[in-house]
This record gives C-alpha cells, sequence and structure tokens, in this order.
C-alpha cells in the first residue's frame, strides 16, 4: 500500500462480510490487525465515512484508502526481573548484566515477546524511573552490551547524569575492561588493533573491519594465560575498548584469526572437539556447559564479560572504580580446559 487515495469497490457476493474480513482478503499482505487499525484511525472510509471493523457490507459500498496506519511509538514496559546491582547512588546503577538478556528491544520490536525479559524493562520495575535522554526505548541507558556477553552496564537516573556520563564516554575517560577467551595463541603478549569497523554489505546482522571504511575503533588487549587443553590451544585476555562499536572486541579478535570462543557469528565452532580422540569426557555439566556427545563441549554463549568499569560520579566527581567476577559457567568452563588430560 503506497499510493493514495486507493478506492475499493465492494461487490454484491461479499454482502454480509464483515468490513475488517473483507478488506483483510481484498488488499495483499496486509493483515487484518492492520486493517483494524486502519479504520480506528479513520484511513479507512465506507462511502466517505468513518465505519467500525464490525460493519457488515450490504455490497455496492466504495471504500477509500487514504494512507498508511501510523503505530504508537513503543515503549519499555516494567516487568519484574531480578538485577544483580553492583552500585547505586541517586544518579546512576551499575548492573552486573547476565548472558542471554537483551540491554534494550530493538526499533522494529513489538509490544510481543521481543519487548519483553530486556535489562530496560527490569530497570524500569526496579527504580520507577530513568533517564529519558536515550528516548523511550532506551531509559537509562548510557552504553550497552551484545546480548550474549555478560557484565557491567552502567545505567543513569536522570538527565544530568545521563549527558555527563556520555560526555565521559565521548571523551574516552571511562575505562572499561573485559576478559575474553579465544581461539589460539596471539603473537604476542600485548597488541593494540586499530581497525574501523562498519556493517558487513553481505551479511547483514555481522560488523566487518574489511574494506578499510567504517568508524575508528581500537582495542588493547594482554594475554593473561595461554591454555593448552585436550581442546587446543586458547587464550584468556584482558581487553580495554578506548571505542565502543558494535560487537567490537569480537570482530577485532576474528579479524586476527582468535574468534571469541562461543561467538558462531565470528567463526568460532559450535562445538569443541578433543585434540586427541583417544581422551575420555570428564563428565563435568552445567547448565551452559555441556557435552553433547562423548568428547564434545560446548558453550550456549560468548565467552566475553564486561569485568570492570571505571568512571567519575557525574555529580560529585569521586572516581569509582567497579568490578564484577567471572559468571560461574564461564568459570566452570574454564577449569575444564584447565584441567590436563581430561575432555
Amino acid at each position: 500500500m503506497s499510493h493514495y487515495p486507493l478506492t475499493i469497490a465492494v461487490p454484491s457476493d461479499a454482502a454480509g462480510q464483515r468490513l475488517d474480513q473483507f478488506l483483510a482478503a481484498e488488499i495483499s499482505c496486509v493483515s487484518r490487525a492492520r486493517v483494524q487499525q486502519l479504520l480506528r484511525e479513520e484511513k479507512a472510509l465506507v462511502n466517505g465515512s468513518a465505519a467500525k471493523p464490525s460493519l457488515k457490507l450490504r455490497g455496492g459500498e466504495q471504500i477509500t484508502i487514504v494512507g498508511d496506519p501510523q503505530p504508537p511509538p513503543l515503549r519499555a514496559v516494567a516487568e519484574d526481573i531480578p538485577l544483580d546491582i553492583v552500585y547505586e547512588d541517586d544518579d546512576l546503577a551499575v548492573v552486573n548484566k547476565p548472558a542471554g538478556m537483551m540491554v534494550h528491544a530493538g526499533a522494529g520490536a513489538t509490544d510481543s515477546e521481543r519487548n519483553r525479559g530486556t535489562l530496560v524493562n527490569a530497570l524500569l520495575h526496579r527504580f520507577g524511573a530513568l533517564s529519558g535522554v536515550g528516548g523511550h526505548l532506551r531509559p537509562g541507558i548510557v552504553h550497552r552490551l551484545d546480548k550474549q556477553t555478560s557484565g557491567l552496564v552502567l545505567v543513569a537516573k536522570n538527565d544530568a547524569a545521563h549527558r555527563k556520563l556520555a560526555q565521559q564516554f565521548s571523551q574516552r575517560t571511562i575505562r572499561k575492561r573485559y576478559v575474553a577467551l579465544v581461539h589460539g595463541w596471539p603473537a604476542k603478549d600485548r597488541g593494540t588493533i586499530s581497525a574501523p569497523i562498519c556493517r558487513d554489505t553481505l551479511r547483514r546482522t555481522r560488523m566487518t573491519t574489511r574494506g578499510g571504511r567504517g568508524r575508528t575503533a581500537i582495542t588493547h588487549y594482554a594475554v593473561r594465560e595461554r591454555i593448552q587443553s585436550g581442546y587446543g590451544r586458547f587464550a584468556l585476555l584482558d581487553v580495554q575498548i578506548e571505542t565502543g562499536r558494535t560487537h567490537q572486541i569480537r570482530v577485532h579478535m576474528a579479524s586476527l584469526g582468535h574468534p571469541v570462543v562461543g561467538d558462531t557469528l565470528y567463526g568460532a565452532p559450535k562445538e569443541l572437539k578433543p585434540a586427541n580422540r583417544s581422551l575420555q569426557k570428564s563428565g563435568a555439566r552445567t547448565a551452559l556447559v555441556s557435552d553433547v556427545s562423548p568428547s564434545v563441549l560446548t558453550l550456549g554463549r560468548n565467552f566475553l564479560h564486561a569485568a570492570a568499569i571505571s568512571f567519575r560520579q557525574p555529580r560529585t566527581g569521586e572516581s569509582l572504580d567497579l568490578a564484577a567476577p567471572l559468571p560461574e559457567e564461564l568459570a566452570r568452563f574454564l577449569e575444564r580446559l584447565r584441567q590436563p588430560g581430561k575432555v
């Protein structure tokens, strides 16, 4: 539906049909719910007048469609979801987000399942009011974490705090440290990746460093531990980012040939298979770490955790340094890899 006004003549054999049913069948690719919305907004007129969806047609009417329906702006809704609050004052809160939880619903979400279970919804239930700078879908959200990344998220309770925290991000004075487990061993114990990031034109769900275009992105990493396991080589990294691009750590590490464990979008395998087929499985099993079959190990999330954040309290200027330990499922997965001779 794009050219208006659109006129539809009701044939005689449509007599007795409901108006909304007739229109839903007559106009291709338009749902009955959308037809009802058109009628509520008086953008579908019968003989020049507004009509109810339940109107019974008699045949011979002229229906005029004068425009597209305009859905009301989607708003986040409060939900009673437990939160791990690491720090809170009158201006802000720092929350330890679990993996699997979206920070907020996307712009294309509806009031159904995609707008449920988000961190924003939990925050609204806990605090009632948050900063409105980010809009109806993102109240209080100063920065984000990917759905399958756990760790610390900074939340603003009022607009003044939000603006000052956002300024700290833009000036790159906020320090964030991540812990990541990657496949393989980086050539150096420390390194900096400076490669612009843009959206992949072929796979729109991915970001890429290829092509030399995109927004500036800078990632620093340091190898904390090199692990030689029955499943191959892995490196546990401390990672700091100067910029906050979408999927930045995941994209940058994959660009070096060291994808984050569990990150199948950027090349990590779905399953870890033993390097030595003669080794036996240990029998370890958790909610997110499991043996799908003998000697196969899987992780149901990315091994990426926002472990620490440092910033200035926006009202007082006090320096705040906060941390969150590795989630239990990541700690157990790591211990599983560290056990020599066991898979």
